[in-house]
């Protein structure tokens, strides 16, 4: 019995409340490319697969910086990786307004991208100190999800509105700059936990390579890695798929990134219900061929169904995510969670790079987003696999029964 959870947080509401915010910070950001994608096209005349750099700059800048900075978590301390981290966004973030080259906006993804892989890690090994079980865990991390739903609600709608006002995407960037100066603020006057006294002996980010030969963080990992693979297939390259949607629900076509991100929110307290009575794999199973079903059906019945099913699968994608990165994250010590953390978040945005990037090539190859579909839809299959035989076999039980009773009960 190693740690215990009585001095877990001085401020554990205050603690929770700026972590969600943040998450709902960048999501405003990060998922919003679906919608500028378009627009970045027609401006700089470009392919799909070109244009697609701009989510693939920050994903590569979140996987790196998770990966190369995520022991930043355990060695500086939460409270000073996330002010770091933030204040670095904020600053990309306003350097938007003088920008005007494509090569610009790119590189200014990037630096973004990797600031948030370090804010990110920082607050991810947070909820670990906050949580008091494994459980816990679980739930603030679905918590978590729902706020970032949020964010990815609000992104796409902000830029919706500046294009119809004839104002420039540039400004959600702006916008999204002074949030992030606001949650600077408050990070700076907030009691955070202490580091867990194990975890300040981690001097380099050879501890959080160290992950990499790591059975479950790598079983999780890849995991993560199928079902990004399948989400971005919605957020990056839906909206191109129905631009070309000519039939009687030509107005869920226009707003059906929306419909999905706010399906995705309400997917949450779905998952959070599923969870109260049902065990996580088997949640997870049942979600996972939910998807499937929904991916099948839209590559079956083509834009006619696709403009239905896409959308509705944000319902069961919600509750996926929190879900195996909480426990991906619980196999380990609460040391060593900023480390793990990197690592899941490293093979998150490198499947969110690979696999839209994949679908932009394989669409511009045979002249229709259908075929980049039908690479989601071999995604998807395979990860309702997975699911099923997690579910069957549940490999993880025993870790993260022994990771509860050593950090999260009192002696």
């Amino acid at each position: 019995m190693t740690q215990t959870v009585s001095d877990a947080s001085r401020d554990p509401r205050l603690i929770r409340i700026l972590t969600y915010l943040m998450f709902m910070m960048f999501a405003m950001t990060t998922d919003s490319v679906g919608v500028i994608i378009p627009h970045v096209i027609k401006t700089f005349d470009l392919g799909m697969a070109a244009a697609g750099s701009f989510h693939y700059a920050s994903m590569t800048g979140i996987a790196l910086g998770g990966v190369c900075l995520g022991f930043l978590a355990d060695r500086l301390g939460r409270k000073a990786t996330i002010v770091l981290g933030l204040v670095a966004f904020a600053v990309t973030a306003f350097l938007f307004a003088v920008g005007k080259d494509f090569g610009f906006f790119v590189a200014l993804l990037f630096l973004s991208g990797l600031a948030i892989g370090v804010f990110k890690t920082g607050a991810l090994a947070l909820i670990g100190d906050i949580s008091s079980s494994t459980r816990a865990h679980t739930a603030t991390m679905n918590m978590v999800e729902g706020f970032f739903g949020l964010g990815a609600i609000l992104g796409p709608a902000i830029v919706t509105a500046l294009l119809a006002q004839g104002a420039s995407w540039k400004w959600l960037y702006v916008i999204a700059g002074a949030l992030c100066v606001l949650l600077i603020i408050a990070a700076l006057n907030v009691r955070y936990p202490q580091t867990p006294p194990a975890a300040q002996q981690k001097l380099d980010p050879r501890v959080t390579l160290a992950m990499f030969g790591n059975p479950y963080a790598l079983a999780f990992s890849f995991a993560i890695m199928l079902y990004v693979g399948v989400e971005t297939a919605i957020y990056v390259w839906m909206p191109t798929l129905l631009a070309d949607y000519k039939g009687p629900a030509v107005l869920l076509a226009a707003y059906a990134l929306s419909v999905f991100f706010i399906l995705r929110a309400a997917g949450r307290f779905l998952g959070a219900w599923l969870l109260n009575r049902l065990s996580w794999t088997q949640v997870v199973a049942i979600c996972s061929v939910a998807i499937l079903i929904c991916f099948a059906a839209a590559l079956a019945g083509g834009r006619a169904v696709a403009v239905y099913s896409l959308p509705i699968s944000g319902l069961f994608m919600s509750v996926l995510y929190p879900t195996i990165n909480s426990k991906g994250i619980s196999c380990f010590p609460k040391a060593e969670h900023g480390s793990v953390s990197g690592v899941i978040l490293f093979f998150t945005c490198v499947s969110a790079v690979i696999a839209p990037w994949m679908m932009g090539l394989i669409s511009d190859r045979f002249g229709d987003a259908v075929y980049g579909f039908a690479l989601a839809t071999g995604l998807a299959a395979l990860l309702a696999v997975l699911a099923v035989l997690n579910l069957v076999f549940d490999p993880s039980r025993a870790r993260l029964e022994a990771r509860q009773d050593a950090d999260y009960v009192v002696p």
